[in-house]
């Protein structure tokens, strides 16, 4: 019996020998892995300018949709379209043939009235009418002379001008054509200066002050950017968004701003700063925090026993020292363009991942190839190719 055990223990010795070796000789032929290409970018402290940036959209100072108070006969329309007129420029010409022969009426029921006053007055001198004649002749002369008035004003209505100075709009109006009251007969746009309207949220409201610089830029023009100033700032916060209106003027010389227009608008906050800069490709946002990947050089192998040669130092294919990512956690700040500030984390002159984070953990062997580099602008333009 103790034979017998012996031999299967031995038996089981020799399975588990085997199976032992085996695994060891799998693990050993798993090929290690290799050297992850990456490109890399040093932190640096660079100028910051703290900015607020917004959406606006471009209003005019004054403009308006021509419109009459009254219906008629279109006489004539003396303007062309998209032309600029200055204020009390003569538009469009109603019929008024039959208002003008009502005020000629009026005219002469006045001048009629007026003589029929002069001539009770001379009659008062020799006491021939009472004081009572010539107090409803006064009040007589002064209805008429109302009358007068009034009808000049429905002329006057006729005469559609330029309230004031602008740039017209497209109008198919034509002569021979009726209106009604109401009816949108052209729209007037004053061009130069011009609004920009934008909404901040309520915890920016205090770096806000009108008089304060503002620059605008629009996808019209490319690169180009318009300067301009807040004149008003709303007193009431949007109950609904917690966001405060603001209005900024912008000069418009060359009236290439429109109304309607979409803009960005940055406001520059405080004086310039230095902070410590990365391209934003470089963070890896997780729910535990903000990463980068520092590359730095391996540590050496550790020391054997006393007495045998220290262990070289890890190298790569071509001898040099090897390098590896450490993920590093980090505290960001403000963004602009293509840049994003470290706060806390980094130190100006580490050398970080800028892309290829994604086959990274830490202790991973890294190859540097920066033939291709993120953008790293601070005020990046559209680029077509």
């Amino acid at each position: 019996m103790i034979i017998m055990i012996g031999c299967v223990l031995l038996l089981i010795a020799a399975l588990a020998l085997g199976k032992f070796l085996q695994i060891r000789a799998l693990i050993a032929a798993v090929p290690k892995p290799g050297a992850q290409t990456v490109s890399t970018v040093e932190v640096q402290k660079m100028q910051w300018q703290s900015q607020f940036t917004a959406v606006g959209t471009l209003n005019p100072v004054r403009g308006a949709d021509l419109s009459t108070e009254v219906a008629g006969l279109v006489r004539g329309v003396h303007f062309k379209s998209g032309q600029d007129v200055k204020a009390g420029a003569l538009l469009v010409e109603l019929n008024a043939d039959s208002d003008i022969a009502l005020l000629h009426a009026a005219e002469a029921a006045a001048a009629q009235a007026a003589t029929v006053l002069k001539r009770d007055q001379a009659q008062l001198a020799v006491q021939a009418v009472s004081q009572a004649q010539i107090d409803a002749d006064t009040n007589d002369l002064k209805a008429k002379r109302a009358q007068v008035e009034q009808q000049a004003a429905v002329v006057a209505k006729k005469s559609i001008r330029a309230p004031f100075s602008g740039r017209l709009g497209i109008s198919g109006l034509n002569p021979g054509q009726y209106v009604n009251a109401g009816d949108k007969l052209v729209t007037l746009q004053t061009l130069d200066p011009i609004y920009v309207d934008f909404s901040l949220p309520q915890q920016q409201l205090a770096g806000l002050e009108v008089g304060q610089v503002v620059n605008l830029s629009v996808d019209t023009f490319p690169g180009q950017t318009f300067a301009g100033k807040i004149n008003a700032i709303s007193p009431k916060v949007d109950a609904a968004t917690r966001n405060v209106q603001v209005e900024a003027t912008v000069g418009n010389a060359k009236q290439v701003l429109l109304p309607g227009m979409f803009a960005n608008v940055k406001i520059d906050i405080g004086g310039s700063q230095e902070r410590l800069t990365l391209p934003s490709t470089a963070v890896t946002y997780n729910p535990y925090g903000s990463t980068v990947y520092v590359v730095k050089q391996a540590e050496p192998p550790k020391p054997g026993a006393p007495g045998t040669p220290a262990p070289a130092p890890a190298t790569d294919a071509s001898g040099k020292p090897q390098l590896v990512a450490q993920q590093v956690f980090v505290e960001t700040g403000p963004t602009r363009g293509d840049q994003i500030s470290i706060v806390k984390g980094l130190e100006a002159g580490q050398v970080v991942v800028s892309s290829g984070q994604n086959k990274l953990k830490n202790g991973t062997p890294v190859a540097v190839d920066n033939s291709v580099q993120p953008t790293n602008d601070a005020n990046p333009k559209p680029q077509e190719k």
